[in-house]
C-alpha cells in the first residue's frame, strides 16, 4: 500500500520473484499488463493472481478450446496436412526468425 523503496526494502525485487517460484514469463506477462503509461502503477499479490487466472490462463485456455472445437466441427477431429507454398515457407522462415531474436531479448532480461 505504499511507494516500492529500494533503499528501504519496500517493494517485490529480482531476487524475491526468483524466490516466489513463479515462472518468469508470468511476471513479464504481469509487468507489460501494468505497465505505467505516464503514471505510477500499484503493484499486489492478489491482482497478479487474479491477472493471471483471469486474463492470461481463461484467454490462452478459451482459445485452445475454440481452435479445438474448429478442427472437430469442419476437420473430423485432425488436423489436415498442409502444402505450403515458397511464399508460405519464406514467411514461416521470416517469423521464425524474428521470435528467435524476440527470445533472445527475452533472455537477456533473466533473474540473476
Amino acid at each position: 500500500n505504499g511507494k516500492f523503496s529500494k533503499s528501504r526494502g519496500v517493494g517485490v525485487f529480482g531476487d524475491m520473484a526468483k524466490d516466489t517460484g513463479i515462472p518468469a514469463d508470468i511476471w513479464r506477462f504481469y509487468l507489460l499488463y501494468l505497465r505505467p503509461e505516464g503514471q505510477d502503477s500499484a503493484f499486489s499479490w492478489s491482482d497478479l493472481m487474479i491477472k493471471n487466472n483471469s486474463e492470461l490462463l481463461n484467454n490462452l485456455g478459451n482459445f485452445i478450446n475454440r481452435a479445438g472445437m474448429f478442427v472437430c466441427k469442419f476437420f473430423g477431429g485432425t488436423v489436415p496436412n498442409m502444402v505450403l507454398t515458397l511464399d508460405d515457407k519464406r514467411l514461416l522462415a521470416r517469423v521464425t526468425l524474428e521470435l528467435r531474436q524476440y527470445h533472445q531479448l527475452l533472455e537477456k532480461v533473466r533473474w540473476v
